[in-house]
């Protein structure tokens, strides 16, 4: 069975197998940080993780943990005041085992709203395996109160842990969407742009994905795919080009969906001409590609990778 494993911002080893070495675990931080300093708001309610090493499996396999560790009002004192205040939820996703919490958790920021979307979408689609949980009341007052916070944040933990525990709700779209779709929006609007900020939100949703699904799961090779296109989208790739797409080769390796095989020859072309810009030796990728023509598979007038990722999953990106 295909697992997860931890994904960085480190450097391209020599050997691109490494990356996903069961070894290779995460440090350091994403790409590329927000070049705008902005005072950081002060947070309405917060907590600090729970770690609990002596309730996690013996063999050290890492185990899913989803925690809301803080909470925020937008917009700020003194912002917008036209906009009806709401709470913003900070989530955290670990793959914590016996002997460490995980060093680099993926975070996204969510709405009550949000939960609350999801929820009803789930129950609508999945009344069976929606039955026995629940999902706090709106109040139309003392929303801001560090009690009703902590205890709606524990209800959107036992939520979630209760989808990612079950096969049906896990590989829902509404979970999918749940987990992506505003990091992925806002992303798909700054490629269109050609600005670089579309890299680290892409790195994030992909560490967040791969600590959830498989390795080799649609959801994370298809964001995946995504990253190294934004990556190699301008004639001066960016720095983090090689590393995501030497990882999206090592992914397809041994790949059987075949609902992800259209992307194949395009991020092989991609990733030969990545190869010849870096100096790097392209017979590998080139003799892939070489073998698959003699089987009868076209590998000529094919889709860019951009163009290949929005006919499975439609976007705003220019393609």
């Amino acid at each position: 069975m295909a697992r997860r494993t931890m994904v960085s911002s480190i450097d391209v080893p020599d050997n691109p197998e490494d990356l996903d070495s069961p070894d290779s675990i995460e440090v350091g931080t994403l790409t590329i940080q927000d070049s705008e300093a902005k005072m950081p708001q002060k947070d309405l309610w917060e907590r600090l993780p729970h770690y609990l090493p002596q309730t996690l499996p013996e063999n050290n396999t890492p185990v899913l943990q989803f925690e809301i560790l803080s909470a925020r009002i937008m917009p700020p004192d003194g912002e917008d005041l036209k906009v009806k205040r709401y709470v913003i939820y900070m989530l955290t996703v670990r793959q914590d085992t016996r002997t460490a919490m995980d060093p680099q958790p993926a975070t996204i920021e969510r709405r009550y709203t949000d939960f609350r979307d999801m929820y009803q979408n789930l129950k609508r689609d999945f009344p069976q395996e929606m039955s026995n949980i629940d999902f706090p009341n709106k109040v139309l007052m003392g929303n801001f109160s560090a009690s009703l916070i902590a205890e709606r944040g524990r209800a959107f933990e036992d939520l979630l842990t209760h989808i990612a525990q079950n096969s049906t709700l896990r590989s829902s779209s509404t979970f999918l969407d749940f987990l992506q779709n505003i990091e992925l929006t806002k992303a798909c609007q700054l490629l269109d742009e050609r600005n670089d900020a579309c890299i680290p939100l892409l790195e994030n949703t992909f560490m967040l994905l791969n600590k959830i699904f498989m390795d080799r799961s649609k959801p994370v090779l298809l964001i995946l795919c995504r990253l190294v296109a934004a990556c190699t989208s301008s004639p001066v790739p960016h720095p983090s080009a090689e590393k995501w797409s030497a990882l999206a080769l090592n992914r397809y390796e041994t790949l059987c969906d075949i609902d992800l095989l259209p992307l194949y020859i395009p991020l092989l072309h991609t990733c030969a001409h990545l190869w010849w810009q870096k100096g790097r030796d392209q017979k590998p990728i080139t003799d892939r590609l070489t073998d698959m023509s003699r089987k009868g598979i076209s590998i000529n007038n094919n889709p860019t990778l951009m163009q290949a990722i929005h006919k499975l999953d439609p976007r705003s990106e220019t393609i």
